[in-house]
């Protein structure tokens, strides 16, 4: 029941700073309610009402459970009385007695809701069951019932821990050793008037204030608000990137998927090739026609110049056809110069390591010659 009351309150600080609601204190000793009952009682039928009214007494022991319910002990005892039983009176002190547990519902607090401030005045309903005794004098037999009880209880605070419950009820007999059946009317029924004295034990229900938190909630709201933009942001940033990703993933397969081709120099005018053997940077007979092509071309255009670059084969080792391409870009330089006496500075030759240009992988053991006016 704490944590009940507890959600409440934080329920009601979240909906409302200026909210204000109740929490029960952790100890047993809350909340206990004892007193002293005084009272008449009289038959509702069948009996004289104000010749068989008698005076009773008892005790009750009670806990306010929460603001509203409640639950609690009682019991209370018909005094002797010369009028009882046709004049005869009972064999005991007592002409009847009660022993029960009720329940009870403040009507005030349920319907008007829980005050921080003692209220002076509220009002119970009570709802009772027990175990009813009479003492007949005439009889060997003293015959029990069960016995139901409902009443109200308008309750006068006189001070914290004391008060005065003003208790009218009525008490029917449902079921008796003398008639087995189950009845409730009204010829079993007495009508109970008592006066509680009733003295608190312990401390009652006090208010929880919630701070003034609305600037604070207001905040982190926006806070969350900017977080929920931001995440929005990156999550369209990461789709646009994905998006890209992708575009590029399958420009990438469409241009693995596609066959390599020869790569242009310039026009095949200006461009000579001399192809070289696997391994070899020598200039074969076959091949002595396009260098002399390139000399030719040269000595013709005595301002133009020559670009050579080797290449090798994808066969062997990554060094040895570096190696190899640049030997024959030597190669073809070196022939130009010594056979066909052109000057050095005409000619920039430089090897490229693993050419890749012809998809036949035996055209790429070559040295491009490109001329340039």
């Amino acid at each position: 029941m704490k944590k009940i009351l507890f959600a409440s309150a934080l329920i009601s600080c979240v909906m409302g700073a200026s909210a204000q609601n109740i929490i029960e204190r952790p100890s047993f000793g809350d909340n206990w309610q004892i007193g002293i009952d005084a009272g008449l009682t009289t038959p509702l039928r069948g009996h004289s009402f104000f010749g068989n009214m008698r005076p009773t007494v008892g005790l009750h022991i009670g806990n306010q459970l929460t603001p509203i319910f409640g639950i609690g002990l009682e019991s209370a005892f018909g005094i002797n009385t010369s009028t009882q039983n046709n004049g005869v009176k009972s064999k005991t002190a007592f002409d009847n007695s009660y022993f029960g547990a009720y329940g009870t519902l403040n009507l005030t607090n349920a319907f008007l809701g829980f005050s921080c401030e003692p209220r002076p005045f509220t009002v119970d309903a009570l709802l009772g069951i027990g175990w009813g005794h009479d003492f007949v004098a005439h009889t060997s037999d003293d015959p029990n019932h069960v016995a139901v009880k409902a009443g109200l209880n308008f309750n006068f605070a006189i001070c914290d821990n004391f008060g005065i419950s003003l208790k009218p009820s009525v008490q029917w007999n449902i079921i008796g050793e003398e008639d087995p059946h189950m009845a409730m009317t009204i010829n079993r029924a007495s009508f109970n008037l008592a006066a509680g004295f009733n003295f608190n034990l312990g401390k009652s229900f006090t208010c929880y204030t919630c701070p003034d938190n609305t600037g604070e909630i207001a905040a982190l709201n926006d806070r969350v608000n900017t977080l929920r933009a931001d995440v929005d942001g990156a999550n369209a940033a990461l789709a646009a990137a994905n998006a890209k990703n992708a575009e590029l993933t399958a420009a990438l397969a469409a241009a693995n998927a596609k066959p390599a081709k020869v790569v242009k120099e310039n026009t095949l005018s200006s461009v000579r090739y001399v192809f070289f053997k696997i391994g070899s940077s020598v200039i074969t007979p076959d091949q002595a026609p396009n260098v002399e092509m390139i000399a030719a071309y040269l000595k013709n255009h005595p301002k133009a110049k020559v670009q050579i670059r080797g290449y090798a084969s994808p066969d062997g080792s990554i060094e040895v056809n570096e190696r190899l391409a640049a030997a024959r870009a030597e190669s073809v330089k070196n022939s130009l110069i010594k056979k066909y006496r052109i000057a050095a500075d005409r000619i920039d030759a430089k090897g490229e390591g693993i050419g890749t240009m012809f998809a036949e992988e035996s055209w790429n053991r070559v040295s491009i010659c490109t001329l340039e006016d």
